[in-house]
């Protein structure tokens, strides 16, 4: 019997920072990465093995993502585990972890599995 796995990677990698139109110019012209994804606040970048997010707002280090069938139930075996919340927006069900190790990633709901 196969066994699911319960995290997976995405394919997305998102950096935030205050400084959004430089950077999103430095990723578009310097680089000439291509947009998959334009909004007011966000923009993605197709890099070709990921794809990298410039957001507005404050300034913090790359984060990547684990997709999850259940996004609160991961969030509480994550801090039983020792890890902490950093950020959290209840309106979309997503937050971002820090492991025991120092690394902050994003928990995403995964797409339903066909």
């Amino acid at each position: 019997m196969a066994v699911k796995r319960k995290f997976r990677s995405s394919r997305d990698i998102i950096i935030r920072t205050n400084g959004w139109a430089e950077a999103t110019n430095f990723y578009g012209s310097v680089l000439g990465l291509p947009v998959a994804h334009r909004s007011e606040t966000l923009m993605g970048f197709e890099t070709g093995a990921f794809c990298l997010y410039v957001e507005k707002g404050k300034k913090h280090g790359p984060v990547f993502e684990f997709l999850v069938p259940d996004v609160q139930a991961a969030k509480r075996k994550l801090i039983a585990a020792g890890c902490t919340v950093v950020e959290e927006n209840a309106s979309s069900p997503r937050c971002y972890i820090r492991d025991p190790y120092g690394l902050v990633f994003n928990l995403g709901k995964a797409r339903a599995e066909k």
